[in-house]
């Protein structure tokens, strides 16, 4: 498996400032000299439907399209920041058609090639943008179903506070500066 020296995913439901996570901390690292990439998420490229009209082959293709573009990116950057990891897609999967047992060896092999996954929680009501389901409910339970996943396989991972929005910009910044992984880079 081909890994950067430092692949961070932003994991959660929909809505909630993965993405804009991801650019601030790209620019982070970028003052540093880092060469890094954005593996945005795939959802939004699939010529299937998503969100609660989804299906087993919508899903397959969002997982796997994950994979290959964080392969992609990883071959050519030092460091690899991830809008979503292969687990938030895999929940999606779950929620919409079962557990799918076939599958979950790739998932769980796939997770550790994340050396920090950053769990971003729900702090309000998702932007309304004309592709994420704005559906509290729905969000709520894809959030449910990541945290659950998470805890059921024991997957290291740092949850950022709700209460403090403001600040995740900041702590993640910091946290990937100073961590093993990324002072190999210097």
């Amino acid at each position: 498996m081909t890994a950067p020296r430092c692949k961070i995913a932003f994991i959660g439901t929909h809505g909630v400032g993965k993405t804009t996570l991801c650019f601030e901390l790209a620019a982070v690292l970028k003052r540093h000299a880092v060469h890094v990439d954005v593996v945005k998420e795939v959802a939004r490229l699939s010529p299937l439907p998503i969100n609660r009209q989804t299906s087993l082959d919508a899903q397959t293709w969002i997982l796997t399209t994950q994979v290959a573009e964080e392969i992609r990116s990883a071959s050519g950057h030092d460091a690899v920041v991830c809008d979503r990891s292969v687990l938030d897609n895999y929940a999606y999967m779950v929620l919409a058609c079962g557990r799918q047992r076939w599958l979950e060896p790739l998932v769980y092999r796939w997770m550790k090639t994340y050396a920090m996954l950053f769990r971003v929680p729900i702090a309000g009501a998702a932007p309304a943008d004309g592709v994420r389901d704005t559906d509290e409910l729905f969000m709520r339970s894809i959030d449910q179903l990541v945290a659950t996943l998470l805890q059921q396989r024991r997957i290291p991972h740092e949850t950022l506070p709700a209460q403090r929005r403001e600040e995740w910009s900041a702590r993640v910044g910091e946290r990937v500066l100073r961590s093993p992984e990324l002072a190999r880079l210097f």
